[in-house]
């Protein structure tokens, strides 16, 4: 008893430090959207300005283009911590809910598998910018940069997407046990 105990609060241990690190990137995310959206503002502002001596933001493309990416990344996380990723629902009542649960497990595998491939190629991209010493046009930042910024949260994705394999293992061996009365899988 007292190990099925200690188990648990491991797992919900794991389970909210994971929930806590994915909400605190998707906020990130959304601050750095922000900041894309001012920064475009002020540009655009600043090219309709040009008679009053104002201009664009130099290099504003640039920055856009890093920060998205950094944006659409800080998001990945919450969303499969979440179970927001998209699942084809259509037959789930129809199947039932333990071909519901094993195929929760695939798909979770699938997103992990995805996650890290994505991950592997961010870091070989970010290697081969820093071995070419590329920059970007205007500013002239190292494009290695941007990678570098993503790798971190690509590798919470990673984790988040493994956990979710865990979690849809536990959830899958509650269906099957009967004991399952949350109603909630992914």
């Amino acid at each position: 008893m007292a190990r099925s105990a200690q188990g648990n609060s491991v797992y919900q241990s794991i389970d909210t430090l994971l929930k806590a690190l994915s909400r605190i990137l998707a906020l990130i995310g959304g601050g750095l959207l922000l900041a894309v959206t001012a920064l475009v503002v002020v540009s655009v502002g600043g090219r309709a300005l040009i008679w009053a001596g104002l201009g664009p933001v130099p290099g504003d493309f640039e920055l856009v283009e890093s920060a998205t990416a950094l944006a659409i990344f800080c998001f990945l996380p919450w969303c499969q911590m979440e179970r927001g990723h998209v699942s084809v629902d259509v037959f789930a009542d129809w199947l039932g809910p333990r071909i519901d649960v094993v195929l929760q497990i695939a798909f979770n595998m699938l997103i992990t598998a995805a996650a890290a491939f994505i991950l592997w190629r961010l870091w070989a991209g970010m290697q081969d910018k820093m071995l070419y010493n590329e920059t970007t046009f205007i500013l002239q930042f190292p494009v290695w940069w941007g990678y570098a910024a993503c790798v971190p949260v690509g590798t919470v994705f990673v984790l988040v997407a493994a956990w979710s394999v865990v979690r849809s293992v536990v959830d899958a061996r509650a269906v099957f046990s009967g004991t399952d009365t949350t109603g909630e899988r992914g």
